[in-house]
């Protein structure tokens, strides 16, 4: 038990460290070409710190462990947003901007509705529809990219100022690819060790799945928010949140149903029902909704929404353990 707890703290430094190279290079790149630091997060970051999500979630298709690969796409999201953004919110409530906040949002309820349907009316995800999703994020990234061309997305007026780093656009890049590398050589040290403890405790596949692999592969978005927060670039942390979240459903669970298509878990139930139905799904709109629809409406968030977000994310987790 020596060695996987080791290899556990190592992870984590080392999701430490990559997520500072990887804001630095990601933050250096939006204030070279002017773009707005959401609009980033929302696709080079978001596809960086997605990467663990991927690598597990595909390893468990391959596996046909089916409960890895949809507990760790729904808990994921569930996570990035109770925990994750709810932290961001808590700590630094403020304004966003609306235009560059509807692609990412509007493109995960779309993916989202679409999956739930599947989920409620099929009860299994086909091949097929795993391609579907895939397609999805191709359509996504091209339209951030046109948007993004087009300037269609003003950068953020409190982020206009230089980055803290005179470094070159290349040494920015380095900076991106590495810390993207480092993150997902961390992340899974810190899953697979931290299963093969959760496993020796007696936990079952579908409550790691949603809880301890959600949150492993999730401590990139961990990371990279509270690095964010500690340079300055609020929006960033959000941009990646939303657009992970996303790429949850379109590129983690597009891949894994691809690679082996897989039913619905119904290892756990609550009154009878299949619990992945009545809690999972309707958990991860709920916390979705509770974060996007204000900021879209007002432009702001608030900090009620962050402590809102966490006691979900507690509840929801105690709810896995007990239940």
């Amino acid at each position: 038990m020596l060695v996987p707890v080791l290899l556990f703290l190592l992870g984590f430094v080392l999701l430490i460290k990559g997520g500072d190279w990887f804001v630095d290079g990601a933050t250096g790149i939006a204030h070279r070409f002017h773009l707005p630091e959401l609009l980033i997060g929302a696709t080079v970051v978001s596809i960086g710190t997605t990467l663990p999500e991927v690598m597990v979630s595909s390893q468990a298709a391959l596996q046909h462990n089916s409960g890895i690969s949809y507990g760790n796409a729904i808990g994921s999201i569930i996570c990035n947003t109770s925990l994750i953004a709810a932290l961001t919110i808590a700590v630094m409530p403020g304004r966003v901007k609306r235009k560059t906040l509807q692609l990412p949002a509007a493109a995960f309820f779309i993916a989202a509705i679409v999956y739930s349907f599947i989920a409620y009316t099929q009860g299994e995800f086909k091949r097929w529809e795993g391609i579907l999703f895939l397609i999805m994020f191709g359509v996504y990234m091209f339209l951030s990219v046109r948007q993004m061309m087009n300037g269609d997305a003003e950068p953020e007026e409190a982020e206009e100022e230089e980055a803290p780093k005179n470094l070159q656009l290349w040494q920015e890049i380095a900076l991106l690819v590495v810390g993207a590398a480092v993150i997902a050589i961390g992340a899974n040290l810190l899953v697979n060790n931290g299963t093969l403890i959760a496993a020796a405790l007696g936990v079952p596949d579908s409550v790691i799945g949603l809880t301890m692999v959600a949150l492993g592969t999730s401590l990139p978005e961990l990371v990279t928010a509270i690095t964010s927060l500690m340079k300055g670039h609020g929006a960033l942390s959000l941009g990646n949140v939303i657009g992970a979240n996303l790429f949850n459903i379109v590129l983690v669970s597009g891949a894994a149903i691809t690679i082996s298509p897989f039913a619905v878990p119904a290892e756990k139930t609550l009154f009878g029902i299949n619990s992945s139905l009545l809690v999972d799904i309707p958990v991860m709109l709920g916390v979705m909704l509770l974060l996007c629809v204000p900021a879209l409406k007002t432009e702001k968030l608030y900090r009620w929404q962050g402590i809102t977000l966490l006691c979900i994310y507690a509840a929801f987790t105690l709810y896995q353990f007990l239940i």
